[in-house]
């Protein structure tokens, strides 16, 4: 370590250990004689600290000192994890140098590309290498490190059967060790899981590697299936959060040693080191799963974007629906678009109709004559999506409608099951006999409803069918074939062997209600979404508004996102802007809304907010798009003064999903 940081970190400790350390240098140990300074990025969790540190390399280290490895070295007076960066014939800085302590395994598990990707991260979301290179590289497990991975196989020719209703154009692209960026609107027919392991295999045929990204784990399991029947159980590895230690590093290690050219997982997978990348594919972007609750917070498409330009390799964007980011991408030039034709989309989607939720009279129902119609005339499986689970979620009086409220905290009355007493949402407590506080009414009604209740419904409804139910903590990732209606929650929905005949998508203004700039747009991820497992030629019937539901009936994923990008743009949010969300002491967000940002940065608030842990304060800045750069770096700035001066920190987030 160089003199100057060799006093800073003294300035860390307390005053009387301090002192002896200044007064009582240790010796010297004997360095290497080639390549004697090692880099090292230091686990310090400090943004000012959050840099390389040259340290010497003890001659008895100096084979196990390799770029990428684990070391320990002495920082601030304790042990610290560092990762070696490089290793060099001398140091940028004069002064006594520290030497490292203990190489904790010489397996390089940094690689270069993946440094520069978490540096290029960190910069995008105001946060520090630290914090990413934690996303990126799983914990240590010495026994599987021990262990040789397994050889890479040989793997099959791609099939371009699966992309015949996309031109085929892509598939060639890759095949010829072209890297084209593209966003692609996927069809239910043929799989797209299955298209996607056809073009890992292109790009592994053309010599690269394979990086495939999906939302959750249920997701992991169904595109498992599909690419063991593609490609074979041993011509890939899955990486995901959800791992034990020893599988999740088994995979990295596969990966990082090279016998793993094709790598299917969750958001963990983005940081894969994998070497001669070819291709990145993220399906259904807009799975707010893909937001990493960790700090810095990043976003797995921003992730796949920054290393797609770093690396310069093929970047493939899918999904059913689309979301005004990939549209962005689209209509700035930065990638293509992969649309199918009108005749295509017809032949596969189900044919939609939407009902306006009235039936003969134009009284108000919940299920009309047109689901019964559908639902009874059908041989097959039927899928009704719900948009609440449990049974009645929202409970009033019959007599004069007020909300059913908890006497102890207010909080909203539900009932968990058929013949239950109310019981509070909030905080549990049973209120067994219910009364209005109003009229004093005793019956109950519901105005709204979760898939349980309509489950019974459905049972009482349509006894020739077997009802089943996939929400909450029953989750169903396969549903039987036959005579069966499954209520699903949204994301829920299970899949069945051959299609459902039928696809319902019940109370969309419920799915419409919350009070968020995504609603719309996440609403319709979740309705192609589940009406895209309906089988070809089925129907769908969508109870809710005609006018905001066109999108579904004319089977026109990028044309809704064209437009929800058109009122992005007039309401200066994101893609079209940049925001920036700052939570802490309500003082100290006053004195960061007087800061100077970047030219245009409107500071929105601070406004008071309530957390699970209390109540504290959010400061929200927004900039143009190409001032979004700018402004992350002054923020990052102001975390580096913060920890510097041991002020209480801020969460800052950019771009977030909600705000």
């Amino acid at each position: 370590m160089d003199h100057d940081e060799d006093d800073e970190q003294l300035s860390l400790l307390p005053e009387p250990r301090r002192r002896a350390r200044a007064a009582s240098p240790k010796p010297s140990a004997p360095v290497a004689d080639v390549d004697p300074i090692a880099s090292v990025w230091v686990d310090t969790g400090l943004a000012h600290l959050d840099r390389a540190f040259d340290y010497s390399v003890p001659v008895d280290l100096h084979d196990k000192v390799v770029p990428g490895c684990r070391v320990r070295v002495r920082f601030a007076g304790k042990l610290t994890d560092g990762f070696v960066i490089s290793r060099s014939a001398a140091s940028d800085h004069d002064g006594r140098i520290s030497p490292l302590a203990k190489v904790v395994s010489s397996e390089s598990v940094l690689a270069p590309e993946v440094m520069k990707l978490a540096q290029a991260v960190a910069q995008r979301y105001a946060g520090t290498v630290g914090d990413v290179l934690r996303l990126a590289i799983p914990p240590r497990h010495a026994t599987t490190e021990r262990k040789p991975s397994a050889s890479a196989t040989v793997l099959p020719s791609p099939s371009a059967e699966s992309w015949v209703a996309y031109g085929g154009e892509f598939l060639a692209a890759l095949a010829s060790g072209e890297s084209p960026r593209v966003a692609w609107s996927a069809l239910p027919e043929p799989d797209p899981a299955r298209a996607v392991a056809h073009a890992a295999l292109a790009a592994a045929h053309s010599g690269r590697g394979t990086i495939v990204c999906v939302p959750d784990i249920r997701d992991v399991r169904r595109w498992t299936d599909v690419f063991t029947e593609v490609i074979g159980a041993g011509g890939f590895v899955v990486l995901t959060g959800a791992q034990d230690a020893a599988e999740r590093y088994c995979a990295f290690l596969a990966v990082s040693r090279g016998s793993a050219r094709i790598v299917l997982g969750t958001r963990a997978a983005a940081f894969a080191p994998m070497r001669d990348l070819g291709l990145l594919v993220l399906w259904d972007d807009g799975d707010d799963l893909y937001a990493d609750p960790r700090a810095p917070y990043p976003h797995t498409r921003e992730v796949m974007l920054l290393r797609a330009e770093q690396q310069g390799s093929a970047l493939l964007l899918a999904s059913y629906a689309r979301t005004a980011e990939v549209q962005s991408l689209v209509e700035t030039g930065w990638c293509t678009d992969l649309v199918p034709g009108l005749e295509d989309r017809r032949a596969v989607w189900p044919r939609v109709d939407v009902v306006d939720g009235t039936d003969t009279g134009g009284v108000p129902v919940r299920l009309p004559r047109q689901v019964f119609a559908r639902i009874r005339e059908s041989m097959g499986p039927v899928l009704v999506q719900v948009p609440r689970r449990g049974y009645r979620t929202s409970l009033a009086c019959q007599r004069c409608r007020t909300s059913a409220r908890c006497a102890e905290c207010e909080g909203p009355m539900v009932q968990l099951a058929a013949g239950a007493a109310p019981v509070c949402r909030w905080c549990g407590v049973v209120t067994d006999p219910w009364s209005c506080r109003e009229c004093q009414g005793t019956a109950l009604r519901a105005p709204i409803v979760g898939q349980l209740r309509t489950a019974d419904e459905m049972a009482r409804a349509f006894p020739e069918h077997t009802v089943i139910t996939s929400g909450g903590d029953n989750v169903l990732d396969v549903a039987p074939g036959g005579r069966v209606i499954v209520l699903a929650t949204p994301g829920a929905e299970p899949v069945t062997p051959s299609g459902y005949s039928v696809v319902v998508l019940l109370d969309t203004w419920l799915m419409l209600g919350r009070d968020d700039v995504r609603v719309v747009e996440e609403a319709h991820r979740r309705w192609f979404n589940a009406l895209a497992l309906g089988a070809p030629g089925s129907h769908g019937v969508v109870v809710g508004e005609s006018a905001l539901l066109q999108a579904l009936v004319r089977t026109d994923p990028v044309g809704f996102a064209q437009r929800e990008l058109a009122d992005r743009a007039e309401t200066r949010m994101p893609p079209v802007s940049r925001l920036a969300s700052l939570e802490g002491d309500p003082d100290d967000l006053d004195a960061l809304a007087q800061n100077e940002w970047t030219p245009h940065t409107d500071v929105l608030g601070p406004v008071e907010i309530r957390t699970r842990t209390g109540v504290t304060s959010r400061l929200v800045l927004r900039a143009p798009r190409r001032e979004g750069a700018q402004l992350a770096t002054l923020l990052a700035q102001v975390a580096r003064e913060r920890t510097a001066n041991k002020e209480a920190s801020v969460r800052i987030q950019i771009d977030p999903l909600t705000f």
